[in-house]
């Protein structure tokens, strides 16, 4: 018997007149956040929309004839189709706001933002996990503020792996290429010629291809190596997002930052804003000075030139989120670029290897090539500084160049539309007040039981999504019919309002999914009170090659499937955007139990705060600011010098403490109203308090006024004058570093140990400055209080001390200063090299204390 051979046959439809502009609707990213774009599709054939897994571009091929007809003559449609054509058109006529035209003057200004993975939507799949959402959600806010902005990345025809569990709870990992016809981008091109460039590899030269894709106001630019210019491993390059060994990491990542650089070049683009969103992408940095030194310049003026312009982003506490390459690797993937581009290995090299070590770190690179430095959370922020002290060696983690911008969520995305139905009724003008804590005081008026409606309506969504996803699985895999109705039994009688608490996101070791089993025979018990049942809802994916990961999984689908639990755990497959929406709007509680500091910021939380439900989770990431003890629950994290499984067991016990003493009993205090009052206090308590402070919006406009406005200023001064001011601070650095080693500092005379109050004393001390000169450094005293008592500091007092002479080799600098606090306090006096120029006063790392 032979093998029959199929042939597929696709037979698209002509869209109407009446409705050609479905067409622009699908190519344009908007789509990802107005839910009204996306209701028009769905409105069509809602059976095809859910199959093509919401993807519009794929649906207007796919959709039959006779019901796009049937929706160019039914006139409830059209009046829907013309009010969401006019709601768009007006968005895309909308001018940037005061706050943003003040600082980036759109018709200079111009930010590059540079990623490994953006994720906008499920139909989108060239994004992971949590970086990937974040840039999306920044570029989306972008947009909504009207900022001068273009975002750079790869496409990927297989993107991110389908996950799948099976009977045994097995992660099992499958691809699937998508073909560009049906994602939401256009090619590239230039003078009548898809738009190509191309970058030195090692032995030959790799194409890539340009692709467009439209994110409302914004542009987004893709690479793409499947073309026939490569070789079928090139082609390859592009296939997975994280797929490979380390060098299709490096490849990638040359790829992404050198040809990124060639494509805006290209497109005559002229940013002068360059944001690096994690090391993936700090490869342009290299380029950028290759064009830099074209016009004269030495490497190291040019690396001033280039870094003065540029913010490094990373997003990680954990070291293997780091792209770490050996020495050999680097000499091998970069030599033929580096030869053609007449840089020096062993200068590019000592920018991302940490001291004496002979690997390259891309934070590293990212953050010697950047005058411009952030962590994502202020928990991150420090932990980062002290991380990547190394850069700075003699300056306090404290106080070294690397800040934060709490990230934030884009609520047009991740808000319900039922919310957002809500609000409408309630004050039409909240989309305009989203970074206005005291405007969101208004959730108070809303009555409780209208309130709580709305979230019991989208619990039942949650509900039947859960049930019809555990369906799918189970019959795959081959499940009774009667397990997936014991499994789901709680979710599918809104009468009995089951408490459900939701965990949903990567499966990695640090992140502790786990770590609620602790105490097993207690959790049962708190989770089968027939009384008062609780369901915990898992979802998430392991790296395909993280096998602890993966053996998370297996335990909780294990657990899962035992008797006494069946039904009161349940764990999804292959977590995307779209089951998080469902989720994060569903659920009461969001668990959050990340081993502290990992967390660098995590924003599912955010997200779920946003549509009333309740975080409880370690005080990690964004939780440290977000949590003020009346929206939400939290896990006070133990030393991190203790014994880890103490600490796991000191955690969970008050994981445990809080569901059983605080959690459960408030939930279902529901008097005669149906539902707790305290609850709902509570809830709308997360909601005010998290919407206004992490939102995107206001994370963008950090970025705008922290970040992007002083990087445009300095990329400009650093350009004057054909790069002179970069040529002369470059020749500056090197002669303080020259110097530096000689350079010394001491008390003249004693310091006084006690003034009265309203008198001031006199400091002076004696610097040996080695060739340099007073106005090259700075000298200071900083004071601080050491018995406070009423007295509120934010940190020491900073006074400058003066040149006084210059007796042969040794500059005198004395100052008189008020004691700042009452009582007993502590003065410090230290010495570091200084000069207008610099991004950051203490950019160069050098600093001598007395």
């Amino acid at each position: 018997m032979h093998e029959v051979t199929h042939f597929r046959l696709e037979a698209s439809p002509r869209v109407p007149e009446a409705l050609e502009r479905l067409d622009e609707l699908a190519n344009d990213l908007f789509y990802s956040w107005n839910h009204g774009v996306r209701g028009l599709f769905a409105r069509i054939d809602l059976p095809l929309w859910q199959k093509v897994e919401h993807n519009p571009k794929l649906f207007l091929r796919r959709v039959a004839q006779e019901r796009l007809d049937e929706a160019s003559e039914d006139r409830a449609f059209l009046s829907e189709y013309r009010r969401i054509l006019s709601n768009y058109d007006a968005y895309l006529e909308a001018e940037p706001g005061p706050e943003v035209v003040e600082k980036l003057d759109p018709d200079t200004s111009l930010v590059a933002y540079f990623c490994a993975e953006f994720g906008f939507h499920e139909s989108f799949p060239i994004y992971s996990g949590g970086l990937g959402i974040l840039a999306g959600d920044h570029c989306k806010a972008a947009s909504d503020l009207g900022l001068p902005f273009v975002a750079i990345g790869l496409l990927y025809q297989q993107g991110y792996f389908i996950q799948s569990i099976d009977p045994q709870g097995q992660q099992v990992a499958r691809y699937q290429s998508h073909s560009s016809d049906e994602l939401p981008i256009t090619p590239v091109e230039k003078d009548g010629e898809l738009l190509k460039v191309s970058i030195p590899f090692p032995g030959r030269t790799v194409v890539a291809r340009v692709w467009e894709a439209r994110v409302g106001h914004i542009r987004l630019y893709l690479l793409d190596t499947h073309t026939t210019e490569n070789n079928k491993e090139d082609q390859e390059l592009t296939l997975q997002l994280y797929g490979g060994d380390e060098s299709t990491r490096i490849s990638q990542e040359m790829l992404l930052g050198i040809g990124g650089i060639r494509v805006l070049d290209a497109l005559d683009f002229k940013p002068t804003v360059w944001h690096i969103n994690e090391g993936h992408a700090a490869f342009q940095i290299l380029e950028r000075c290759r064009q830099t030194m074209i016009n004269g310049l030495s490497f190291e003026a040019a690396l001033e030139a280039v870094a003065a312009a540029t913010l490094f982003t990373t997003h990680t506490p954990v070291p293997a989120g780091h792209d770490i390459f050996s020495r050999g690797l680097v000499h091998h993937a970069l030599g033929t670029y580096l030869k053609e581009s007449g840089l020096d290995f062993e200068k590019v090299f000592a920018l991302g290897s940490k001291t004496g070590g002979d690997t390259f770190n891309m934070t590293s690179l990212g953050l010697r090539g950047s005058r411009f430095h952030n962590g994502v959370s202020r928990i991150h922020g420090s932990v980062a500084s002290v991380m990547e002290g190394e850069i700075w060696p003699q300056i306090p983690a404290s106080e070294n160049p690397i800040g934060y911008i709490t990230n934030g969520v884009h609520v047009p995305t991740f808000l319900a539309p039922e919310w957002s139905s809500l609000f409408d009724i309630q004050t039409p003008a909240w989309k305009s007040e989203l970074r206005n804590p005291e405007f969101w005081t208004f959730v108070d008026s809303i009555p409780d039981y209208h309130y709580w409606s709305v979230h019991k309506a989208l619990k039942q969504q949650m509900g039947e999504f859960v049930v019809e996803q555990l369906g799918r699985q189970h019959v795959r895999n081959g499940t009774g019919h009667s397990v997936t109705e014991r499994m789901t039994r709680q979710l599918v009688s809104p009468e009995k309002d089951t408490l459900v608490i939701g965990f949903a996101r990567r499966f990695a070791t640090y992140k502790r999914a786990t770590l609620i089993f602790s105490d097993l025979e207690r959790l049962e018990r708190i989770l089968t009170n027939p009384d008062q049942p609780v369901v915990l809802v898992f979802a998430g994916k392991a790296h395909p090659k993280d096998s602890p990961g993966q053996q998370l999984i297996k335990v909780i689908h294990d657990l899962s499937m035992h008797p006494t639990l069946m039904g009161h755990i349940i764990i999804l497959e292959d977590y995307d955007q779209a089951m998080a929406r469902r989720l994060l709007s569903g659920v009461d509680v969001w668990l959050n139990t990340p081993e502290y500091p990992k967390e660098a910021s995590g924003t599912s939380g955010e997200k779920a705060a946003i549509n009333g439900a309740l975080n409880l989770s370690v005080l990690d990431g964004w939780w440290g600011e977000g949590y003020d003890g009346s929206n939400g629950w939290a896990i006070t994290p133990r030393d991190t010098g203790l014994d880890p499984e103490f600490r796991n067991e000191e955690e969970a016990r008050d994981l445990l403490d809080l569901l059983e003493f605080e959690i459960v009993p408030l939930y279902y205090d529901r008097a005669s109203q149906g539902y707790s009052k305290g609850w709902v206090e509570r809830s709308k308590n997360s909601m005010k308090s998290i919407m206004p402070r992490f939102n995107a919006q206001r994370m963008v406009m950090d970025y705008v006024e922290r970040y992007y406005c002083p990087a445009s200023g300095q990329g400009k001064k650093m350009a004057e004058a054909d790069g002179a001011v970069a040529t002369e601070l470059a020749e500056w650095k090197q002669r303080v570093r020259n110097a530096w080693p000689g350079v010394s500092i001491r008390v003249q005379g004693c310091v006084e140990c006690r003034c009265p109050f309203d008198e001031t004393v006199e400091l002076r001390v004696e610097a040996e400055l080695n060739g340099l000169t007073a106005d090259d450094v700075r000298v200071e005293c900083l004071v601080t209080p050491e018995c406070t008592g009423s007295h509120e500091s934010s940190g020491p007092d900073r006074f400058l001390l003066e040149q006084e002479e210059q007796r042969g080799e040794t500059t005198v600098f004395s100052a008189r200063i008020p004691p700042p606090y009452p009582g007993l306090q502590t003065l410090r006096l230290r010495l570091y090299p200084y000069n207008d120029s610099l991004s950051h006063p203490l950019e160069m790392g050098a600093m001598l204390w007395i």
